[in-house]
């Protein structure tokens, strides 16, 4: 008989974890967190499951001869390098649905407790001070509750704070209204929610866009008594912006969960009495730790055996071939500059595959397409397998197209999407040389040839002299050094597309700069780093 697989658990899990592995693995155990103790125990198991102090990265998979799976028993995977994971042909997966229940009912909770001053009246009380008329609170029943976000945990706050008698409103340019509509809530633009709303509660993903989205000057937009809640992700309300308001009587109160850099013991926000602050809670329940733990134990079950893994985030599940394999990361990488060029979810996108490779199965590349288009709109981890599930629900009707022929580039993919008002976004790409360069080839009807960088701009205006000479000028003065550039245009004083690679971030003030500077009809900037 063969030895059975050894499963490394390399952190506390709830003990459903190895009820859940069942009798078929060998169960071996270690403290993740000491780096020795770690890279010796992983060198010859095929499975480790981790929680967050387990460092898992290109170090310690390049140590793990046998390793087939990574398991994070949670939702983030910023302790684990996927790159190399992927790279080492290791499968990684987590618990992306584990803890949604969990984080929705904090952040309601936390609503509740600025409403209600529940923090602060019990903390008085058992210092021996009653103090009814200090901590006189606020109603929900029909005060307005926006909402930044209306993925999973958003509906899930939605839904059960309609239930206190709220009216709901929301920001999310990758819902469709319909959708919006059919549970109740109304979408509106992020300055006329800020305007409306007594409560504001954030629940979406971190990306350089939103990182200070309610920042200075979305603080200036709103009412005096709104109450603010972030159980999301630390930097998206700008803490010092908000400290700001809150001592110029510009916000009532605040509940915080996360904070920008953590762990946080020390903050200004600390000093206000009516904030009401959780050191990351968001997933710490036993509920939520045990679902997470069997969800993980389970998908180690089914990538042991060769099954299809649906919470796999860095494969499929099933074999893919050599030539299809490095279009992987470009496909998905078309989808994230399509959803930062749309500023919106297409209601019908199109992933069009051409030239040789199509003699192979390349329907992992529309997935990987489909997972790029949603990696930046939701709050959640997005694999091959639920990136479907996703469109589905923003109502985004996804086709595949491939052929054999590719007149000007050996293979070429090309993600394309309609926008709700008509207007058709396109971006093709394609992989050049022996090291496979990944390349934008085409923009809409622009025909272009830049390799793709982490930070990229992205500008149409009418064609004239000058403005590279205005680009040029404000990025220098902004610090940023110009990489690449290449202008496509379609006649002489028509309309030009320039696409530039840049060193770092542009920041939203330069990109307005540039905008008003140059004329542009459509000023975008892509931030591709992880």
């Amino acid at each position: 008989m063969s030895p059975k697989p050894v499963v490394l658990i390399a952190e506390e899990l709830s003990p459903a974890t190895v009820d859940a592995l069942g009798p078929d693995f060998e169960i071996r155990h270690c403290n993740g967190a000491d780096r020795g103790e770690l890279l010796a125990a992983i060198a010859d198991v095929d499975a480790i499951l981790v929680r967050s102090a387990t460092k898992v990265d290109a170090e310690a998979i390049a140590a793990a001869r046998k390793l087939k799976v990574v398991a994070r028993a949670g939702v983030g995977l910023d302790n684990v390098d996927v790159s190399a994971a992927t790279k080492a042909g290791v499968m990684v997966v987590n618990a992306p649905t584990s803890n949604i229940v969990t984080a929705a009912e904090l952040a309601c909770g936390l609503i509740v407790a600025t409403a209600r001053n529940i923090p602060q009246a019990n903390t008085a009380l058992k210092n021996g001070e009653w103090k009814r008329s200090k901590y006189t609170g606020v109603e929900l029943s029909e005060k307005t509750l926006g909402v930044v976000g209306l993925g999973r945990i958003g509906v899930l706050v939605a839904q059960r704070m309609s239930a206190f008698g709220m009216k709901i409103v929301a920001y999310d340019p990758y819902v469709q209204p319909a959708r919006a509509a059919q549970m109740g809530v109304k979408l509106l633009t992020l300055d006329e929610l800020l305007e409306v709303s007594d409560f504001i509660t954030v629940h979406l993903p971190k990306t350089p866009e939103t990182l200070g989205l309610i920042g200075d000057e979305a603080l200036h937009k709103v009412k005096p008594e709104v109450r603010i809640v972030n159980a999301a992700r630390g930097g998206i309300v700008d803490e010092a912006a908000l400290a700001s308001a809150l001592k110029e009587g510009r916000v009532a109160a605040a509940g915080l969960d996360v904070f920008a850099k953590e762990p946080c013991t020390d903050s200004p926000l600390f000093e206000f009495d009516n904030v009401v602050a959780t050191p990351h809670l968001g997933a710490s329940t036993g509920e939520a730790q045990e679902k997470a733990g069997i969800s993980v134990a389970r998908s180690v079950r089914l990538a042991l055996a060769g099954e299809l893994v649906p919470d796999a985030v860095n494969v499929q599940g099933g074999v893919i071939a050599e030539d299809v394999r490095p279009g992987l990361p470009l496909a998905e990488r078309l989808g994230r500059i399509f959803t930062a060029l749309a500023g919106e979810v297409a209601v019908r996108l199109d992933v069009e595959v051409y030239g040789e490779i199509t003699q192979h199965d390349v329907k992992v590349l529309e997935l990987s397409a489909v997972k790029g288009v949603f990696e930046d709109v939701v709050d959640e981890t997005v694999s091959y397998v639920n990136a479907p599930l996703f469109a589905q629900e923003r109502g985004v009707e996804v086709r595949l197209t491939t052929g054999s022929e590719s007149p000007d580039h050996r293979n070429v993919v090309t993600v394309r999407g309609t926008l709700t008002d008509g207007e058709e976004i396109s971006v093709s790409g394609t992989l050049a040389g022996p090291k496979h360069v990944q390349k934008i080839v085409g923009v809409g009807e622009h025909d272009v040839e830049v390799a793709l960088a982490d930070h990229m701009l992205f500008l149409r205006y009418a064609d004239r002299p000058g403005v590279i000479g205005a680009l040029g000028r404000i990025l220098g003065e902004a610090g940023l050094n110009i990489a690449n550039m290449q202008v496509s245009r379609a006649a002489q004083g028509g309309e030009a597309l320039a696409v530039l690679t840049v060193d770092d971030t542009i920041p939203q003030s330069v990109l307005t700069e540039i905008a008003e500077e140059i004329g542009a009809t459509s000023a975008r900037a892509v931030n591709l780093t992880d």
